[in-house]
């Protein structure tokens, strides 16, 4: 499984806001500095992290972005998931009515087994698990 630049990102994003937690709110621009990213495509990321009450933004010349959720709330699984589609490492694992195998196919078991124990790796990691400590 190749994780996209926005599952990636996405989760620089939210440890660069929970690290300057102290700044908050934080200003794009700034995030786009830190972390090497345009300015443009944080927009479109962030966008995606507001609508599912990841962040929250404030308008204004102090304005910028904070976490909605503390950094131990929102998991590495939970950001991939958001970001992903399907969330399974092969499709037959999230879809098997496409496959006329799946109902018998071995394979798929062992896809299927893979990919929930990705998951469950990831959903035992934290935003807050990923600070920078210091």
């Amino acid at each position: 499984m190749k994780l996209s630049t926005k599952s990636r990102y996405g989760t620089r994003l939210l440890v660069d806001l929970a690290c300057h937690r102290d700044q908050w709110p934080v200003q794009i621009g700034e995030i786009s500095e830190r972390l090497q990213i345009s300015v443009k495509y944080l927009e479109q990321i962030i966008h995606i992290l507001k609508k599912h009450q990841f962040v929250t933004s404030y308008r204004g010349a102090k304005g910028g972005y904070i976490l909605a959720k503390s950094p131990e709330k929102i998991t590495l699984g939970e950001v991939v998931r958001l970001f992903e589609n399907p969330s399974g490492l092969v499709e037959c694992t999230s879809h098997p009515e496409r496959c006329m195998l799946s109902s018998d196919c071995r394979v798929r078991l062992a896809w299927e087994a893979a990919t929930i124990a990705l998951f469950q790796s990831l959903d035992a990691v934290t935003i807050n698990d990923l600070q920078i400590s210091g």
